[in-house]
């Protein structure tokens, strides 16, 4: 219980972190699946190596129907459930919680390339313990347009993750 109110706290502080205007990023397809084109490096690969998706997951799907293209679920993630979808003054966003047998490493190097594939800036990184947390923005002038995801580790359960967007302007 302590660790899921850490998680959501980390997540709700690295939301509040990144505003702004830009142009709005690519919008994943609203019902199909979309391509993996980054794919997370382990945690002790070294610099610039990429592996090959988890096994039987070669596609990540969207989180969301309209989710931008970095607001997907990890391949082979499984959601706890739908996603909960809103409009704000930034634009559509929602969040989403899944599992995966991934490393949270592993969650945070996928998302950090996606992000950086859309355009965004890293704002923030966490890493405590057995969780790692991650968020992304399109800056001060962008159209406010960001991504958060907090990847925790409970021992001998599979990776919890938290994933927030919101799409921009």
């Amino acid at each position: 219980m302590k660790r899921s109110l850490a998680a959501t706290a980390v997540m709700g502080a690295m939301v509040l972190a990144g505003c702004g205007e830009r142009e709005p990023a690519e919008v994943a397809p609203a019902a199909g699946e979309v391509a993996v084109e980054a794919v997370a490096p382990a945690a002790d690969a070294p610099a610039g190596t990429r592996l090959a998706p988890p096994a039987g997951a070669a596609t990540a799907r969207p989180a969301a129907e309209g989710a931008p293209a970095f607001a997907v679920i990890y391949p082979g993630g499984t959601p706890g459930g739908p996603a909960t979808v809103a409009q704000g003054p930034e634009g559509p966003g929602g969040i989403v919680t899944f599992s995966t047998d991934a490393t949270p490493a592993a969650v945070v190097a996928f998302y950090r390339e996606r992000a950086e594939a859309a355009g965004l800036k890293s704002i923030n990184t966490m890493n405590r313990g057995d969780s790692m947390g991650y968020a992304a923005g399109d800056g001060a002038d962008g159209r406010g347009q960001l991504l958060s995801v907090v990847a925790t580790r409970i021992e001998g359960e599979p990776t919890s993750v938290q994933l927030s967007w919101t799409a921009g302007r």
